[in-house]
């Protein structure tokens, strides 16, 4: 365990920790063009590019990084690598897998640096760095073609070697991994078990926070689990953090993060939207607009680690930290010992 980590755990008795905010959404507002994602290494790559932000670690580092401080400024506690898609499997998109370490990589090292640099200015406030590992574009368990329900685009084995290569780039520049915006949890289970296979080979640990996404009103992952469902299928990481992102605002998040809250003995994380999207993919949701439904959770203690998704600027955390500054964290829950078994919804044995 690091040093930052080891204050991160004693402060979060203590108060509501801050993350950071969507990284997506602050680079298009900077409304960059294919030339800026190529920059002057890439650019005779036979591929498009535009769009591929996690690329910018290596052709605008300085947009990455004016990211980072823009969060770190107002009060977030942790930041997230720009690595949500530097994955080989991901980065074949782009006919750039074989990129992807050195991508994941350099996210990292840029995110350090600027954590480290905060840290140094509020020693009484030290500043962490989650590895941002993503969902990936391939699912493991939903069949891409419809007339052929048993089809897969991966294996198990490709996705978990693909999230190896990801996490040993980053594993000794980071505080802990964020398995994040989990849609399939087979997908999850994957990057799990990369994550303990590099913890073998490198000898030492992270902690492993695990943030899982509801894709609609139905309540349920896009395989079909409910939160307390899918808490149940990975329970076995022993994850430190536990929580939802994306997908929804704190409005129509909040059922779920509270059944969470009560279901899990492990820190509650959550990460909303800033509201549901717009006709025009955009988030409507103003800080106070945010801030106001998160005071709600705040007041409920409901979560131990409040951050933002898609929409959500460093003026939206501003605001939440203010409120969170006020609220007191939750206590994680005593769970009565019984078999729980999780297929799409959850079932208790009680005993």
């Amino acid at each position: 365990m690091t040093k930052v980590w080891t204050q991160i755990e004693t402060a979060i008795g203590e108060r509501i920790i801050m993350l950071d905010g969507a990284m997506g959404t602050m680079l298009q507002q900077l409304s960059l063009g294919e030339a800026d994602f190529r920059g002057a290494r890439f650019v005779d790559w036979p591929s498009p590019l535009k769009g591929n932000n996690d690329l910018l670690c290596l052709t605008k580092p300085e947009a990455v990084a004016a990211v980072h401080n823009g969060f770190l400024e107002v009060g977030a506690d942790l930041i997230e690598t720009n690595s949500f898609n530097a994955t080989s499997i991901s980065q074949a998109d782009y006919d750039m897998q074989d990129l992807a370490p050195e991508i994941a990589r350099t996210s990292a090292q840029i995110a350090r640096d600027c954590a480290d640099e905060w840290s140094a200015k509020t020693p009484e406030k030290p500043r962490a760095v989650l590895a941002s590992i993503g969902p990936m574009n391939k699912t493991l368990s939903i069949s891409p073609k419809v007339e052929d329900p048993g089809f897969r685009d991966v294996s198990f084995d490709d996705v978990r070697q693909s999230y190896e290569g990801q996490i040993h780039a980053m594993i000794d520049l980071v505080d802990a991994l964020l398995i994040e915006t989990v849609f399939d949890t087979l997908n999850c289970k994957a990057a799990i078990m990369a994550a303990r296979n590099v913890f073998q080979e490198v000898g030492y640990e992270r902690p492993i926070l695990i943030s899982g996404t509801i894709t609609d009103r139905s309540g349920r992952t896009l395989s079909g689990q409910t939160a307390e469902a899918f808490w149940l299928s990975i329970a076995h990481a022993r994850p430190f953090a536990v929580g939802l992102n994306c997908a929804l605002g704190a409005e129509e998040m909040r059922p779920h993060i509270a059944a969470l809250s009560k279901a899990a003995p492990a820190h509650i994380i959550a990460f909303p939207n800033a509201g549901l999207p717009n006709a025009f993919g955009e988030y409507d949701e103003t800080p106070a607009d945010m801030s106001g439904h998160l005071s709600d959770w705040i007041d409920n203690r409901f979560v131990n680690i409040l951050g933002g998704c898609c929409g959500s600027t460093p003026a939206h955390i501003k605001a939440i930290a203010a409120y969170a500054q006020k609220g007191t964290p939750r206590a994680l829950p005593e769970i009565k010992p019984t078999l729980r078994l999780a297929g799409l919804e959850p079932f208790d044995i009680a005993v």
